[in-house]
């Protein structure tokens, strides 16, 4: 029968405590001061750097909830480990054999005689004291091996040590449970019951419930429900950027938290500031968004961040940091509500809207930039410059005016995310022409080529060279196609950009673009927006510099020559966006059977047939028996045989 005890050191549940710990704080703890793997890998300006030492310092880690539990965690696991450390363990089997040095199963003859030779050595008589081993510590040695001698030489309790394991034989099994007795102590009844109703009562409950009735409240892209139902109310087909500017905020008066939608004394400060420097276009916004609290003080920290102005306030910037982390959330459910209704221009403005706020630039002039390089100004970026059009020409003329942010510009355009459409084509597996609803793949090769790059010059090949790389890659392309990814593999993870240029983004950032086939003639998106990432840089020496990228879709049912565009949008870089003008022909599935004479006399029956019979009573065409062709064919050259015969019998009678 099992007998059950408490754990009267608490020394169980303290390991148990200890395991628990470990298992939570050690991969948590790793995660937290990993440092990111490519953050070496991506823009080397001095901005971007200073900003990915600040979101993943060692030495100084951000005071967030995490860093709280952490160091909490920490401060109890040592201190379990510690009282463990120290405790007393007085649940140890007495074993006579492990005090006199021997090992199980010696003889009594052979114990005699090691005991006797301890007994020498160990009597208190025959040992000094010294000031580690006192007079009461060298007895009560002789007496544990006094004791263990006798209980050696005692045969019943030998056998049982020898046979069991325990100077009193058989034991029942015993089963330890790792909760200290002063828990189950009816004197403590009252507060583990209470502690019990607290934790399985009340916020356990709370906790279900505010999940059940918050998930309720949120749509599948995890933002408020009211928010999405205003995003589908107030977007147009024909909305401009500011409004759409607008109807994005407009989700601030249920995303902001109530508490935080409290007016601080900066706002008004921040909002004279934003009026000075945009005039009517800041009244109108605020007429289309409205003059809610949240929505208010959420667009106030937005135009405050798109037009940089500095924040004093430290729980305002740290409001405005939680504001921008949420709009990639926002303007996904945004966008997902525009590609629902195949809207062209609302889904552009709003993949676009990314790139304005990553960058921190307000819509405006297209020459505004040239305002995402490194220590270039906003109020400098028309005076700067005047004649540059594009990266290069800009960082051309810094250099003739020997400007010593050059520096950080170039390192900030040696991996810029400018994407370029290499080839873009419709490929239908296994037919050379596209029928009206076949399947049909988009298939769009990309590659980065930053500013600063040279124009990648063709290599002049030899015949061979140049046939075995075509062949090489129209294999490849065979494959990809009939593959089932939709991205095509990259020989190695080097040829890609790392972290984009955002400075003024809280926290790195990996650059995505979205490809996008839209008719603008109807301004109509044809094909659902693909969001892409690890596009590869140009490399020259490489057989494939590109990757390849598909998108699957259906043609349409009618006959003709649809005239679309591919877009490539960047959700990181302003202006830089590319766009491949493309047609699909669609032509009737007759067609396929054009360029084959010989199918329509295969599948013509022969008129002799059973099957060629029903044909002509239906009216089909049939093919003409060889058989009565080929006994006409005998009659004539029998008869002709026969005239020659007789001609020949006639001549040969003339000549008698």
């Amino acid at each position: 029968m099992a007998q059950y005890h408490y754990d009267e050191a608490g020394n169980m549940a303290a390991y148990f405590l200890i395991t628990f710990l470990a298992l939570v704080l050690v991969p948590t703890t790793i995660i937290f001061f990993t440092p990111s793997k490519k953050s070496a890998d991506g823009c080397q300006c001095k901005p971007c750097i200073e900003q990915r030492n600040r979101s993943n310092s060692l030495l100084k880690p951000t005071l967030s909830k995490k860093t709280y539990f952490l160091v909490a965690g920490w401060s109890i696991l040592g201190f379990v480990c510690y009282k463990v450390a120290n405790a007393t363990l007085d649940n140890k089997i007495y074993d006579p054999f492990e005090i006199l040095g021997i090992r199980v199963g010696t003889a009594e003859k052979e114990i005699k005689s090691h005991y006797k030779k301890l007994s020498k050595l160990y009597h208190p008589d025959k040992v000094k004291a010294t000031a580690n081993m006192t007079i009461e510590a060298i007895q009560n040695r002789f007496v544990e091996i006094t004791k263990a001698y006798k209980s050696l030489t005692d045969e019943t309790i030998r056998e049982n040590l020898e046979k069991y394991g325990h100077p009193d034989g058989r034991q029942d099994i015993s089963m330890g449970i790792a909760i200290p007795k002063w828990i189950v102590e009816r004197k403590n009844n009252i507060w583990v019951l209470g502690f019990y109703g607290l934790v399985f009562g009340g916020a356990l409950p709370a906790l279900v419930g505010r999940w059940w009735f918050g998930s309720r409240q949120k749509t599948k892209d995890g933002v408020n429900a009211r928010s999405a139902a205003a995003f589908f109310k107030y977007l147009k087909e024909e909305s401009t950027f500011e409004e759409v500017f607008a109807t994005f905020g407009k989700a601030y008066q249920w995303e902001l938290p109530a508490q935080k939608a409290k007016p601080a004394p900066e706002l008004g400060e921040l909002e004279r500031q934003i009026k000075e420097k945009t005039g009517s276009k800041w009244e109108e916004v605020k007429r289309l968004c409205g003059q809610d609290a949240p929505r208010r003080k959420a667009l106030v920290l937005l135009y405050a961040h798109l037009l940089r102005l500095p924040i004093r306030s430290a729980s305002l910037r740290s409001e405005q940091t939680e504001i921008l982390l949420q709009t990639p959330l926002l303007l996904s459910a945004l966008l997902n509500i525009s590609t629902s209704r195949n809207w062209l221009s609302p889904t552009l403005a709003v993949m676009r809207l990314h790139a304005y706020i990553t960058q921190a630039l307000l819509p405006g002039s297209e020459r505004l930039r040239f305002a995402q390089l490194p220590g270039i100004k906003i109020d400098e970026v028309l005076t700067l410059a005047p004649e540059a059009t594009d990266m290069g020409d800009f960082v051309h003329a810094l250099e003739e005016k020997h400007d010593g942010r050059v520096v950080d510009v170039k390192k900030a355009i040696e991996k810029w995310g400018r994407a370029e459409i290499v080839d873009a084509a419709f490929k239908v597996i296994g037919e050379r022409i596209v029928t009206p609803s076949s399947i049909v793949f988009l298939v769009v090769k990309l590659r980065i080529s930053p500013p600063s790059s040279k124009p990648i010059e063709s290599k002049e090949l030899t015949v061979d060279e140049a046939k075995r790389r075509i062949k090489l890659n129209d294999e490849k392309d065979e494959d990809f196609l009939t593959s089932r990814k939709e991205v095509e593999d990259i020989p190695s993870e080097d040829d890609l950009p790392g972290w984009a240029h955002a400075p003024y983004w809280p926290g790195e950032r990996k650059p995505s673009w979205w490809l996008v086939l839209g008719d603008e003639k109807s301004n109509r998106v044809v094909v659902p927006p693909m969001k892409i990432t690890d596009i590869p840089l140009a490399r020259p020496d490489h057989e494939r510099g590109y990757r390849s990228y598909k998108i699957q879709f259906q043609a349409p049912q009618n006959v003709g020559v649809f005239t679309w565009k591919v877009q490539l949008v960047s959700d990181t870089f302003i202006g830089e966006d590319c766009s491949w003008d493309i047609a699909l022909k669609i032509e009737d599935a007759s067609a396929l059977n054009a360029d084959d004479p010989s199918e329509d006399e295969i599948s013509d029956p022969d008129e002799d047939t059973i099957a060629g019979q029903m044909a002509a009573m239906r009216g089909g065409a049939v093919k003409k028996s060889t058989a009565g062709e080929q006994s006409d064919d005998d009659d004539d050259e029998s008869s002709t045989d026969d005239d020659q015969h007789g001609s020949d019998s006639s001549s040969d009678s003339d000549s008698d």
